[in-house]
């Protein structure tokens, strides 16, 4: 990129970032330190507010530059992840959000725990929320790494491994200052900038094609290298059975991880009531709905005007897709809106990443600290030492995403949430389906599903080629790869509700009838919800 490029972006970098930081420090001198008010912002938020925060937590830099780039790279098959994150939106609004939002008080671990031993559940859900958690913020990191790198010059190692710290350290400062008031109003930002964006890409795009959809599908097809290929099934996942099996597998996580990622859930707490927590969902639906609709857009447009190669010599996961792309439809290298548009998109790409990560840390730490502190320590933690164990565990959160995030720099950041939602699908949803529906669920039986689909899932992550045994491997040398798939999902998520059942049946401690009938009458009416 040339010095234009560089200074531009790097000056809208720096405009962000300080306004971020204004608010967080506006913020910070204005809270008066209690959980609620970390936790989930005084709970103060309208449904719009909130439904604007929801989907920027939603569009995170898996969906802006992972799955274009993915597009851009495989067609048809890249486009199925824009599908699978589009529906499992849906399952989220049909199935848990009121339902959450009337059994919780600040973390998933507040729904299972009303009808179960609290101790037990809260370690086991716990543990599963910051593991989900950190591998969707590895993603970000990546994310982050690869634009400044493309920004940088494209193969600037040094600039992606101090950006990833950069980023990290922002992270910890969002949330150890300003809590989920500031990372909200962080999102609402982020989501008009990404919003704005994304529409004025999408609209240069099909202006360059006079408004035909097909005109442009044609030029991609004939740009990819792959000829119409590249718009059937199969380029990615129909070579063979394994990778068939492994698109099942993708399927399965996207459409059904939504409903447990720890980030998203806790959103349904910032508002006052249920009604407003599914008018929040309501409103993030339709930017969520437009915005992927967008992203096939913007993928097939980088193919088409950039062309698949050039994508794939700039960062080989096509990381950088949407910016090569706002390059050329503002003129080009050299132009003068070439540079500006380029830096434009960066910049959101960039605010994009920071306001994700803040949100997913804040949830994290929440789950380190009103979960696991509060159950392993004291019974009855009190709130401000509570939010002081939030605050160091966003630091300790924040040191791990940034060493995982320098090493997983070369992987696509799409699939790298792909394994997030895998694991969030096999430990957090069966056990929040059990407790919300099952009479007969118990304590054993919540822990067992947890732990059932969690070590299945993080284990087969490890044994798969995704992390040895072929060139883009994290470990490349080494191979100790069992497992075929580079998605855990279709084996994980049965055994995640395998072991809930089994766990259930197996046990001695009888149902809970009468905290059955609590949690499903404050669930289904909001009767004695917080």
């Amino acid at each position: 990129m040339t010095t234009q490029h560089q200074t531009l972006a790097l000056l809208l970098f720096s405009a962000f970032i300080a306004t971020t930081l204004a608010i967080t420090t506006w913020v910070s001198r204005n809270r008066h330190g209690s959980a609620e008010e970390f936790y989930v912002g005084g709970r103060l938020f309208s449904p719009m507010e909130n439904g604007f925060a929801i989907a920027g937590d939603y569009m995170s830099a898996a969906s802006f530059l992972g799955i274009s780039g993915l597009i851009a790279l495989f067609g048809y098959d890249g486009m199925l992840y824009s599908v699978g994150f589009l529906v499992a939106w849906l399952v989220v609004l049909l199935l848990v959000a009121e339902l959450v939002r009337n059994c919780g008080r600040f973390t998933l671990a507040d729904v299972v725990a009303a009808r179960m031993s609290e101790r037990p559940v809260r370690i086991a859900v716990g543990s599963s929320s910051v593991t989900v958690s950190v591998l969707y913020l590895v993603a970000q990191m990546v994310g982050a790494g690869s634009l400044v790198s493309l920004l940088l010059g494209g193969d600037s190692g040094a600039a992606q491994a101090w950006t990833v710290i950069g980023v990290g350290a922002l992270m910890v400062v969002y949330v150890t200052l300003g809590g989920m008031r500031a990372t909200t109003w962080i999102q609402i930002i982020k989501t008009v900038l990404l919003m704005a964006g994304s529409i004025l890409l999408t609209v240069l795009v099909l202006v360059r094609f006079h408004g035909n959809f097909n005109a442009l599908l044609d030029s991609a097809a004939n740009h990819s290298g792959h000829g119409k290929s590249f718009l059937a099934p199969g380029l990615k996942y129909g070579a063979d059975w394994t990778s068939r099996f492994d698109f099942i597998s993708l399927g399965l996580a996207l459409v059904l991880g939504t409903a447990g990622l720890p980030h998203i859930l806790s959103r349904f707490y910032t508002v006052p009531t249920a009604r407003a927590a599914r008018r929040s969902v309501v409103w993030s639906i339709g930017l969520i709905g437009g915005f992927y609709l967008m992203t096939i857009v913007l993928g097939f447009g980088a193919a088409a005007l950039v062309g698949t190669a050039e994508v794939r010599a700039s960062n080989p996961a096509g990381n950088t897709a949407v910016p090569l792309l706002a390059l050329e439809v503002g003129g080009g290298a050299g132009s003068t809106g070439g540079t500006v548009l380029f830096a434009v998109v960066a910049a959101v790409a960039f605010a994009t990443i920071l306001a994700v990560v803040a949100g997913i840390t804040l949830a994290s730490s929440a789950s380190v600290a009103h979960d696991l502190y509060a159950s392993l320590k004291r019974r009855h933690a009190r709130q401000y030492s509570e939010v002081a164990v939030a605050r160091v565990a966003a630091a300790g959160i924040g040191a791990m995403a940034i060493a995982l995030g320098l090493l997983a720099k070369d992987l696509n950041v799409a699939f790298l949430v792909g394994l997030a939602f895998a694991v969030a699908a096999s430990a957090n949803l069966p056990v929040l389906l059990y407790s919300l529906f099952w009479r007969n669920f118990t304590t054993r039986g919540a822990v067992w599903a947890v732990y059932g689909g969690l070590i299945p899932a993080v284990a087969l992550v490890v044994l798969s080629p995704i992390v040895s045994g072929s060139p883009a491997s994290l470990f490349p040398d080494v191979d100790f790869q069992f497992f075929p798939l580079e998605n855990p999902g279709l084996v994980s998520i049965p055994l995640g509700f395998l072991a809930g059942w089994l766990g259930t049946v197996t046990s001695a401690e009888p149902p809970d009838a009468a905290r059955h009938a609590e949690t499903e009458v404050r669930s289904l009416t909001g009767a004695g919800a917080v």
